[in-house]
């Protein structure tokens, strides 16, 4: 069952970043590219989790792979909000 619900989280931070991948292709706004490359990081790590029997104390390149992600998430929200000078 862990299994199954493991799968289930990659495929849906797959499929955001795939969405999220077409979104930059029509607007070419560099926030899309952005969370799309942070939903893969994402998606890669649950599939690194679930396809390795690690011990939790041997986890914490997984955490810097996380940590870099959300990084990434702040870091374009933060640009996209900046205003634009006049």
């Amino acid at each position: 069952m862990d299994q199954f619900l493991s799968g289930a989280v990659v495929m849906g931070f797959a499929v955001a970043s795939l969405l999220f991948l077409s979104y930059w292709r029509r607007t070419r706004q560099s926030l899309f590219l952005t969370f799309a490359a942070s939903f893969f990081l994402l998606a890669v790590n649950y599939a690194w989790l679930a396809a390795s029997d690690l011990p939790a104390e041997d986890r914490s390149p997984l955490f810097l792979v996380r940590l870099l992600a959300f990084a990434l998430i702040i870091v374009a929200i933060v640009q996209s909000n900046r205003g634009k000078p006049r």
